[in-house]
């Protein structure tokens, strides 16, 4: 959803279920309150294929509540969009990288006291996935078997840059859209986060004292994964595969009595951002009649950055690792992947304050395909989860989706099955766990069961009855003959995402 040229909602459909796709979802909008007060165009984007296999259309209803309470909440006085500015042309602004040179100048105010960066971008194609993809490399070893495997590595990394400089990088969320993995596990629960996707926060205000000179300052994201160096170690790639989708938006925050002037104070401005630190392993081994039939390999990267003016400071500190195994030559795959990190943005003085962030984010997924002449299945567990404690920053936050201290403890996990039979008809099945614990202007807690398409448990309204049917009568559909007609990833033909 865009209000002109800015993203402000990112969001995904529901999984067919017994019932319809009917969903609700409600988004707190406040941190874009600088764009609500003036007159905007406003563009909802929700993409569709309609093909002999697809054959539905969407509905969807926009209602927007605007209410006088929690005024004394500080949002941003301008909003800047990086995006492709598609507005007048009534189409969506989204950058796709890395077919995309993300890239954008703007000249701030001389008043802009605070200035943040909020970034939305998620893997779709070869890209969806990339927590499971491996090193370039190795995409070729059970081409016979699954075909060709996505490559740069299963790590991300999403750089800004202002002005060539390294202003902050994002370590992504593993997001999984409904129909991931397997479909049977997003019914009628969805994926953390599927249906608001979080945009991660960069504080730019160390670079004010430059940015407020009067001129214009360019804004650039690049993402990159890995690449194998010839002497077996990995670096920072130059790019990834097809393809991300990226916007972002620029909030600054204005005073009477700012404390820049249209001097160029540079040199005030520190970086230290030490090339990342990589560990990697690889291996693959070949079975009696020299077929390929195993592939283990792992990352382990950590990286600090620190960036500090005269006023400011904003520091990170990442750590993230992820250990994948294919074996039954590609049919079966795991992956382990944490994500964690720390993150300070000061204001110094008198007056300063720090604003404190801590994230992890923990993901298991195991799957495994059986495929013969007649018919295809999926076997699959995972357990993931969110964490995120902050003592809040200024006005409404993108990443927390609320403002002031906040906790957030939210966790996946359960088993799926799919059984199609190729051009005939197949069932779908599941068991999925969702615990779902918040701290923010009130506690809330709320444990989730679904088995089979429907809620079998729920801590916040009374449970439903349990519908235990075996897998033939769970959920009918057309069966497909290819994993990634399904669900954009595994063994078969042309990959499609899974939004």
């Amino acid at each position: 959803m865009y209000l002109g040229d800015a993203e402000v909602f990112r969001t995904s459909t529901a999984e067919p279920t017994t019932n319809g796709i009917v969903w609700t979802y409600i988004k707190e909008m406040s941190q874009y309150n600088a764009l609500w007060k003036e007159r905007q165009k406003l563009i909802f984007d929700l993409g569709n294929l309609i093909s002999d296999v697809y054959t539905g259309s969407f509905n969807a209803t926009l209602t927007a509540l605007f209410s006088q309470r929690g005024t004394t909440i500080r949002t941003a006085d301008m909003i800047l969009p990086i995006s492709a500015r598609k507005s007048a042309s009534n189409a969506s602004s989204a950058l796709i990288v890395p077919s995309d040179n993300v890239e954008i100048a703007y000249r701030l105010p001389s008043n802009t006291t605070r200035a943040i960066v909020s970034i939305s971008a998620c893997g779709q194609s070869t890209e969806e996935f990339w927590w499971s993809n491996v090193f370039s490399p190795d995409t070729e070893s059970f081409v016979n078997t699954v075909g060709e495997l996505y490559g740069y590595s299963p790590f991300r990394e999403l750089q800004l840059y202002i002005d060539g400089l390294l202003a902050g990088v994002i370590w992504p969320f593993p997001i999984i859209f409904t129909g991931g993995v397997s479909p049977g596990f997003w019914r009628p629960i969805v994926g953390i986060d599927a249906f608001d996707l979080r945009q991660p926060e960069i504080d730019i205000s160390p670079f004010l004292p430059i940015l407020t000179d009067g001129r214009e300052h360019s804004f650039e994201i690049k993402i990159v994964g890995l690449e194998i160096q010839a002497n077996g170690t990995a670096r920072l790639s130059n790019s990834v595969g097809s393809y991300w989708v990226v916007t972002a938006n620029i909030f600054l925050y204005l005073e009477d009595d700012a404390p820049y002037s249209t001097t160029n104070h540079s040199d005030e401005l520190m970086i230290i951002a030490p090339t990342p630190q990589f560990t990697i392993t690889r291996l693959l081994t070949k079975d009696e009649s020299g077929i390929n039939d195993t592939l283990s390999y792992s990352v382990v990267a950590e990286r600090t950055l620190s960036i500090t003016s005269n006023q400011f400071t904003w520091h990170q500190s990442l750590k993230y690792s992820n250990s994948g195994l294919l074996n039954q030559q590609g049919l079966s795959q795991a992956n382990h992947q944490l994500t964690s990190g720390e993150i300070s943005a000061a204001k110094l003085g008198v007056n300063g304050s720090t604003d404190d962030l801590t994230f992890e984010y923990p993901l298991v997924v195991n799957t495994t395909y059986g495929i013969t002449d007649t018919e295809l299945t999926i076997k699959a567990q995972m357990d993931r989860g969110l964490d995120i404690a902050a003592t809040g920053g200024t006005g409404v936050s993108t990443y927390t989706l609320t403002s002031g201290p906040s906790r957030l403890h939210t966790r996946q996990w359960g088993s799926a099955f799919y059984h199609s039979v190729i051009g005939g008809g197949s069932t779908s099945a599941g068991d999925t766990t969702d615990v779902f614990e918040s701290i923010a202007q009130q506690p809330y807690h709320r444990t989730v069961r679904a088995i089979n398409g429907s809620v079998v448990s729920d801590t916040d309204v009374r449970p439903q009855p349990a519908s235990f049917q075996t897998i033939q009568d769970v959920l009918l559909s057309s069966g497909r003959d290819s994993v990634r007609s399904i669900i954009g990833r595994g063994p078969g033909g042309k990959n499609q995402h899974s939004m």
